[in-house]
């Protein structure tokens, strides 16, 4: 089913390596490692994994002079990996100091985070931005003023609540701090491009943990500047509440056409996988039908006609499936990330959409004839029966993708283009 491209804003294009963001490109899928990055080898697993997972920026922490030390040897075990996905380095306190004494670090990296919040007070701080900005210029490197609501500049609140106090009628607290956040980014980028930052290497991020403000401040955001755009809540927590926030928020703005970048801040469970949080941005991407990047799963949520597990554990097979062999299918086939599959558990709405579905299977419900027909691009094909329906549905998809997608030529890249219109 095709979908109405949501308008986007316009907004100037920063080149992150090969990737772009803003200026009429794809909403780009970000993430973050959580190792010490002075662990080169761990560090550069996990960043291949989230870029296998679909993580086309990936961002480590550079705290420490044993962590910059070790940025162009984690680089480089990507390069030998044959992973290109650019690493950006996230830089508070002592950024200044790091990049002007690890050259190769600064050279290794494809955009600097800068937080004006912890830069530095007063002059002090003014000097310490400013090696930052000439240590980007000097090697051609993107910036992001990335502010955040918990190390917001507090000289900088405190006048601002100063000069609301005075007001004849003064603004709630937390309005005044989100007009601080948005002041302090575009204070920020303005003065790096006086310091001679070109004004196209520069991404803006206001990050908070409340859906309602990070919504409000984006808004605002967008209304007085033409930056692109980093998008996410700052702290969205474990689980499905993590989850819901970040879909909560980040759908709203990206129906209005604000975002350019997104990163969904996930609290990972004790051993959890990192990669959770790429797939789910992915999701919210692609269920919105603002990208798209593997093919998706229909299933009811099942019901008293469903007492068996059978479709539950077949939709759950196949989602996994599908997921896992978009590694070699993206190099292989033009298009297959758009494909819809549908796993149905009874025969109430399981023809219907089935039929929907590039490919539907719609299982036998609590006492209906143990058949599971099988429908392609809408037409019946197939009826499967018998305990051995998980594979030969995963040989029907299989059979459907290498028939219905091109292959790719040797050489080629998988097209992340989609349809845009932009707005003023």
């Amino acid at each position: 089913m095709s979908h109405t491209p949501i308008p986007r804003r316009t907004t100037q294009r920063v080149q992150v390596g090969a990737i772009a963001i803003g200026g009429g490109a794809p909403i780009v899928v970000q993430s973050m490692t959580n190792t010490d990055t002075v662990d080169a080898e761990g560090t550069a697993h996990q960043v291949f994994e989230l870029a296998q997972a679909g993580s086309e920026l990936v961002r480590i922490t550079v705290n420490t002079s044993e962590a910059a030390a070790q940025v162009p040897r984690i680089r480089k075990i990507l390069d030998d990996m044959g992973c290109d996905v650019p690493l950006i380095g996230d830089f508070h306190y002592n950024g200044h100091r790091l990049l002007t004494e690890f050259p190769e670090c600064a050279q290794a990296l494809a955009k600097y985070r800068i937080n004006p919040g912890n830069v530095g007070k007063n002059r002090k701080g003014e000097d310490q931005f400013a090696m930052m900005i000439a240590v980007a210029k000097q090697y051609d490197k993107p910036v992001r003023i990335g502010v955040n609501w918990g190390s917001l500049d507090a000289d900088l609140v405190v006048r601002m609540m100063d000069e609301n106090a005075r007001l004849a009628q003064p603004k709630e607290v937390a309005e005044v701090t989100r007009k601080a956040l948005i002041v302090s980014a575009l204070d920020a980028a303005k003065r790096a491009e006086e310091l001679g930052l070109a004004h196209d290497r520069i991404v803006l991020s206001c990050k908070v943990s409340e859906v309602q403000d990070l919504i409000a401040v984006y808004r605002e955001l967008t209304t007085r500047s033409d930056y692109p755009l980093h998008l996410g809540l700052t702290e969205a927590g474990m689980g499905s509440k993590g989850i819901v926030a970040s879909t909560a928020a980040l759908a709203v703005l990206l129906q209005q056409g604000i975002g350019d970048t997104i990163r969904v801040s996930l609290t990972p469970e004790p051993g959890g996988d990192r990669t959770q949080e790429v797939v789910v941005a992915q999701e919210i991407l692609q269920t919105m039908g603002l990208r798209a990047f593997a093919p998706m799963v229909t299933a009811c949520p099942g019901c008293g006609r469903t007492t068996s597990t059978v479709f539950q554990e077949l939709a759950q097979n196949i989602q996994t499936y599908l997921r896992t062999q978009m590694l070699v299918w993206r190099e292989q086939y033009s298009g297959v990330e758009e494909m819809s599959v549908a796993v149905m558990g009874c025969i109430v709405n399981g023809p219907g959409e089935s039929k929907l579905a590039n490919i539907g299977i719609s299982l036998p419900g609590t006492g209906e004839n143990p058949a599971a027909p099988v429908y392609v691009d809408g037409e019946k094909t197939v009826t499967l029966r018998g305990d051995n329906i998980a594979a030969e549905f995963t040989q029907i998809v299989d059979e459907y993708v290498a028939r219905k997608y091109a292959k790719r030529e040797p050489g080629d890249k998988p097209s992340k283009r989609i349809e845009i219109k932009t707005i003023g």
